[in-house]
C-alpha cells in the first residue's frame, strides 16, 4: 500500500508541477525561438455565434479597434440556428462583415467549417464574442506566423471578476497553465491554443469533425501533425470574466475535460506514436484525467498504511477536502487562500470526474 500511496502522489505532484519542472529544464537546455516579424497578410476574423445578440455589438466595435490595416481584415460571423436578434443583426450590419446565417444548430465544430468556407484571408483568427481583445492583439499573433516553422499561435486569456482583477483561486491555476503554455512554446509546441483567441495560417486548417467539442486542441494537434510549430504568444491578450452565476465555472471545465475524452476517441492517432506531441499530451492533458482516481487511491491506501506518518498525510488530506467543502458551503470563506485553493483544486476534479461519466454515458455539450 505505501508503494501505490507513493507512485499515486508522485503521479498527481508531476501533472500539476512535475511537468512544468521539466520543461524549465529544457528551455535551459533546448530553447526555440520565435522569429517574429511586422507583417501584414490578408486575415479573416471567424466568430461562430449562438444567441449572442447582446454581445455581438460590443465584439465588432473590439474588432474596429484593432490596430491593423481594416482594408486587410475580413470579418466572418456565422449564427449557428440563434433564436435570438443574432440572424437580424448580421444581416443588418455594414458589408464588411460576412453574415453566415444557418437556420439550424448543428453545434460549434459545423458552424466553425461553415464559416471557413467564407473566408478569403491567408490567416484565420478565431475569436470568441464574450471576450474582447487588446488593439496589438491580432498584429502580435500574425507576427509569430512571419516564422516559417510556425503553423498556428495561441493567444493568452485573462480571467478577470466584476472588478477587474484577476481572480484569486482561478487565477493560481491559469497561471501554472500559462506558465506550462510559455514552457511549452518555448521548447517546441504547445498543445491546446486559447479558443477564444488563436490564428493559423490558412493552409494548415483542416475541417473540424462534427459534434466536436474542442476545437482549440483539435486544430493545434492537426497542425502540429503536419510538422509545425504551435506557439504562445502572451502579447495578444484576450480578456474574460469568471462566471459569477453559480455553477457555470464547474459546467464549462466539465464540458472542456469531456472533449479530452471524446478527442481520444475521434481520433486515435494521438495517442501513438504517429503523434510528434504524444509525450506532451499525456503530461498536460491526459495524466490530469486520471488526478481524481488518484486522489481516491491517497486517501484509500494513506489510511491503509501503519504508521504516525501516513496517519498524518491521511488527516491532511481530510483537512484539505474539508477546507474545499467549506468554500462550497460559504463561498465568503474563499477570500482566505487556502481554502480558495482547495475549493478550485477539488472543484477542477470533480468536473474531471464528471466529464469521465459524461463520456462513458455518452452526453456531450457543444454550446456552452
Amino acid at each position: 500500500m505505501k508503494l501505490i500511496f507513493w507512485i499515486s502522489f508522485l503521479l498527481v505532484g508531476y501533472a500539476y508541477v512535475g511537468y512544468a519542472a521539466l520543461l524549465s529544464v529544457l528551455v535551459r537546455l533546448r530553447q526555440r525561438s520565435v522569429h517574429k516579424a511586422y507583417i501584414t497578410p490578408t486575415v479573416s476574423i471567424v466568430i461562430a455565434a449562438r444567441n449572442e445578440e447582446k454581445n455581438l455589438p460590443q465584439k465588432l466595435q473590439n474588432l474596429r479597434l484593432l490596430q491593423y490595416p481594416q482594408e486587410l481584415i475580413q470579418i466572418v460571423v456565422v449564427s449557428d440556428g440563434s433564436t435570438d436578434g443574432t440572424a437580424a443583426f448580421l444581416q443588418s450590419c455594414e458589408p464588411q462583415i460576412v453574415a453566415v446565417i444557418l437556420d439550424d444548430s448543428h453545434g460549434k465544430a459545423n458552424a466553425l467549417n461553415e464559416a471557413v468556407r467564407h473566408t478569403t484571408g491567408e490567416i484565420l483568427c478565431f475569436l470568441d464574442t464574450r471576450q474582447n481583445v487588446d488593439v496589438n492583439a491580432l498584429s502580435e499573433l500574425v507576427s509569430c506566423l512571419a516564422d516559417p516553422e510556425i503553423g498556428a499561435a495561441s493567444g493568452e486569456l485573462l480571467l478577470e471578476n466584476a472588478a477587474g482583477k484577476p481572480e484569486d483561486a482561478l487565477g493560481l491555476y491559469w497561471k501554472i497553465e500559462k506558465i506550462v503554455r510559455k514552457l511549452e512554446s518555448a521548447t517546441g509546441s504547445v498543445v491546446g491554443v486559447t479558443g477564444a483567441i488563436y490564428a493559423i495560417r490558412r493552409e494548415f486548417y483542416r475541417e473540424i469533425p462534427p459534434g466536436t467539442i474542442l476545437d482549440d486542441v483539435h486544430v493545434p494537434m492537426m497542425v502540429a501533425r503536419q510538422g509545425k510549430r504551435v506557439v504562445f504568444e502572451p502579447l495578444a491578450i484576450a480578456r474574460d470574466r469568471i462566471f459569477a452565476e453559480k455553477g457555470k465555472e464547474f459546467s464549462r471545465k466539465v464540458r472542456t475535460l469531456t472533449g479530452n475524452y471524446q478527442l481520444l476517441k475521434q481520433e486515435p492517432w494521438l495517442i501513438s506514436p504517429a503523434n510528434p506531441l504524444l509525450f506532451r499530451l499525456i503530461s498536460h492533458k491526459l495524466l490530469r484525467l486520471l488526478v481524481p482516481l488518484l486522489l481516491v487511491v491517497m486517501v484509500v491506501s494513506s489510511a491503509a498504511c501503519q504508521g504516525t506518518f501516513y496517519l498524518v498525510i491521511f488527516w491532511l488530506q481530510m483537512g484539505f477536502y474539508l477546507l474545499a467543502l467549506l468554500g462550497a458551503l460559504n463561498p465568503g470563506a474563499k477570500r482566505i487562500q487556502p481554502v480558495a485553493i482547495a475549493n478550485t483544486f477539488v472543484m477542477l476534479n470533480a468536473a474531471a470526474a464528471f466529464a469521465f461519466y459524461n463520456f462513458v454515458a455518452g452526453r456531450k455539450k457543444v454550446w456552452v
